[in-house]
């Protein structure tokens, strides 16, 4: 955050990226308060990965708040086109300025910032259409800011994912982990996966039937009955839950459950 401050005063533009499935989590709070006063644009990516309806609602939030955002999925490229559209309609004002000035094709310097393992990287890459920055789909990949210049009209600065200090209540450290911001080994995988239970049998009934033929179990018993499915046994035949819950998060995370977004506009802040 230091190194970031330091580095403010070069920057026209600040892109933040979130995760779709938690849009309010993987947003660092701090940063407000870092690139106060200047232009923003917010990158919802993993779209492939978040509930569609969702997207709609967070996205006009964000809008009705004054922010320029733009959907993303890094993998494919979609959203491509219209970043750039987004660049130009965050910057008006600045390249107003620089027109009158009589400067012309001065590049718009922009920050990319975000939490881990959001995909900045993986942003990066697909806005340039090559593989110019370290990404992966684990957090701390990127260690140090690094400059990558895209045509004559833009620069961007990739930095490292950074959390904040401490967490405001229990949900957002809990939904960071579901999605794999934070280091899986902090909370046990069985604990993690029983949340994620709750989770898809209150806002996605019926997926947990279709993939692992729970029906309505819920808790422990439905932990049991997917390490079953899998085929996650201990000697003996009896369900090895450490296992089943490993296979049941990756699957979460993957999108084989489906399109999921774990944050509701108005439910969370």
């Amino acid at each position: 955050m230091r190194e970031m401050k330091e580095d403010i005063g070069l920057i026209d533009l600040v892109i933040e990226v979130v995760d779709a499935r938690i849009p309010l989590a993987s947003r660092n709070p701090e940063l407000d308060k870092l690139v106060a006063g200047k232009s923003r644009l917010l990158i919802f990516n993993k779209t492939d990965l978040s509930d569609e309806k969702e997207n709609e609602k967070w996205l006009k939030h964000y809008a009705d708040n004054g922010l320029v955002t733009v959907r993303m999925n890094s993998k494919n490229g979609t959203g491509v086109k219209e970043v750039n559209k987004a660049v130009d309609a965050a910057c008006a004002k600045k390249l107003e300025r620089d027109k009158k000035r009589g400067i012309k094709e001065r590049p718009v310097r922009a920050m990319v910032v975000g939490i881990p393992n959001v995909g900045k990287s993986a942003f990066i890459n697909s806005f340039a259409g090559k593989s110019v920055a370290k990404a992966a789909n684990k957090p701390g990949v990127t260690r140090g800011k690094q400059w990558v210049r895209l045509g004559k009209k833009l620069e961007l600065m990739d930095t490292p994912g950074v959390m904040w200090p401490k967490f405001e209540g229990k949900d957002v450290g809990l939904h960071l982990a579901m999605t794999g911001a934070v280091n899986d080994q902090i909370l046990p995988a069985e604990e993690l996966a029983l949340n994620i239970t709750e989770l898809m049998q209150a806002r996605y009934p019926g997926r947990m039937d279709d993939k692992y033929g729970c029906r309505e179990l819920v808790g422990y018993e439905c932990l049991e009955a997917v390490s079953l499915r899998l085929g996650c046994l201990k000697k003996g035949g009896e369900a090895d839950t450490e296992k089943g819950a490993v296979s049941l998060i990756k699957d979460f995370r993957s999108g084989a459950l489906g399109r999921i977004t774990i944050e509701r506009v108005g439910e969370n802040g």
